[in-house]
């Protein structure tokens, strides 16, 4: 167990936010974190710093995660995969497609840690983190004691899941049990993969998806960011029904049960924001529903940009975007000022 104390987290965070932690501890072990005393200030689990925005300019203590391996067993229809939580997520996607364990290629080059997957239960070309998990193990701060969750006690909803509710500061995340069917039919639903057609193997859909992103969502490395900034809003069926009647060209996906998911993207560019810059904090000027930081801007700054674009889109759509990134402050996880508003979305 390393206990580093007083740093910069800067190169810890895809937005490369000067922010400063007093207490940062990461963990290598279940036996690290057994014998591991929990400070009763603040604490918040961190992992490849890719969907996190620190907007104060100190941090709470910080732990990291850092149980790496990957066990592989079979039976006749499934690939069971025992993963730790410090893999990196899109290095477990290319070691699935070459190893001929198929499903989560539509998952490919979504930033961050395996044991951040579940957290926000991550999801891309109609593909949810949710469909292959079989269970996650975690272990219980108060008891000490690792815990397996099996799939249906994780909450798993859009982007959201019992670890960001429930037992939200309460645990971590140590490893993740995934389980991909031997039976295999790609997800070619989406814009741009469905350019593919219905023989397409797994190595090909994950190389679209890598050249998707690619095309509309920067670097980190190049221009610091932290992805999809929003959620893709969820509204009702009448509400929708006045959208499309006013925008005939709003994109769509229905989700069953009088429910309709709505591109935030596409909102924020109608909304006339899509470029928009206040000093070195901007939206993205190819993708909408990335927020960047061109170098000097702090995490007030893009918290401040968040909020603008939350007001703009309800006051435009009467829709309320809610931010998919967690927001990070000295005294631990907290909203964002402007989603906190009564949600229009019913």
């Amino acid at each position: 167990m390393n206990n580093l104390s007083s740093g910069n987290i800067k190169a810890m965070n895809t937005m490369a936010i000067n922010a400063y932690c007093d207490q940062l501890i990461e963990i290598t072990s279940l036996n690290q974190l057994m014998a591991l005393t929990i400070p009763e200030q603040p604490v918040y689990i961190l992992g490849e710093g890719s969907n996190t925005l620190f907007v104060d300019s100190k941090t709470p203590t910080l732990i990291r995660p850092n149980i790496i391996g990957v066990k592989v067993s079979e039976t006749n229809t499934h690939f069971h995969l025992n993963v730790g939580a410090g893999e990196n997520w899109h290095q477990l996607v290319q070691y699935t497609v070459a190893n001929n364990m198929f499903g989560l290629e539509n998952l490919a080059l979504i930033p961050g840690s395996v044991g951040a997957a579940p957290v926000q239960n991550i999801g891309a070309y109609g593909v949810e983190f949710a469909n292959f998990c079989h269970s996650v193990e975690w272990f219980d701060f108060e008891t000490s004691e690792q815990l397996e969750l099996p799939v249906a006690q994780c909450q798993f909803s859009y982007r959201d899941s019992i670890f960001k509710q429930a037992l939200k500061g309460k645990g971590v995340i140590t490893s993740v049990n995934l389980s991909l069917p031997k039976k295999w039919q790609p997800v070619l639903t989406y814009a741009g993969l469905n350019e593919l057609n219905d023989t397409a193997t797994a190595e090909q859909v994950m190389n679209k998806v890598i050249d998707i992103r690619n095309s509309k969502l920067p670097d980190p490395k190049q221009l610091a960011n932290v992805g999809s900034f929003f959620k893709n809003p969820v509204v009702t069926q009448s509400v929708f029904n006045k959208l499309q009647a006013q925008y005939p060209d709003i994109p769509f996906y229905s989700q069953g049960e009088d429910q309709i998911k709505l591109a935030a993207g596409w909102l924020i560019d109608q909304a006339g924001l899509k470029g928009y810059r206040q000093g070195d904090a901007a939206v993205h000027q190819k993708q909408a529903l990335v927020l960047v930081n061109f170098g000097g801007a702090t995490g007030q700054d893009i918290a401040a940009l968040a909020e603008l674009v939350v007001e703009t889109v309800a006051k435009k759509f009467a829709v309320t975007l809610e931010p998919e990134v967690r927001i990070v402050g000295e005294h631990g996880e907290r909203l964002l000022i402007k989603s906190e508003s009564q949600c229009l979305n019913q």
